[in-house]
């Protein structure tokens, strides 16, 4: 199966169904069930603090459990769509935007990390 590497939280909030899009400096033709491997490196206290405000704010649960893993696969997701243009709140307005959908979670499997795309 096709994987990519994702940063925590976002990773996390992927998978739980909360980030609807990832952004990406580069395309994909890319479509279908992706697993989604969440990366090693440990984010800041200051990053996860601030997005799990902003999750909270809009009402949205934080998925604790999911965005405290690193270093391997935790869940799938369908990649719908590259957009260039999106109201999702997720979209920065850069470059290309996954469009993703119908997440499920899956029990973690250690694994090293890819740039871009990658077979897991």
């Amino acid at each position: 199966m096709k994987a990519i590497t994702v940063r925590q939280p976002f990773a996390g909030l992927i998978v739980a169904g909360v980030k609807d899009v990832e952004n990406r400096t580069w395309n994909t033709r890319l479509r279908g069930r992706i697993a989604i491997h969440a990366a090693s490196a440990k984010p800041s206290a200051g990053a996860m603090e601030f997005y799990e405000r902003e999750v909270k704010a809009r009402g949205w649960k934080w998925p604790k459990d999911l965005v405290e893993l690193r270093g391997g696969i935790i869940g799938t997701v369908e990649l719908v769509d590259v957009v260039t243009k999106s109201r999702s709140p997720w979209f920065n307005g850069k470059g290309f935007g996954f469009v993703l959908a119908n997440p499920k979670r899956l029990k973690f499997r250690p694994a090293t990390g890819q740039l871009k795309i990658w077979e897991a």
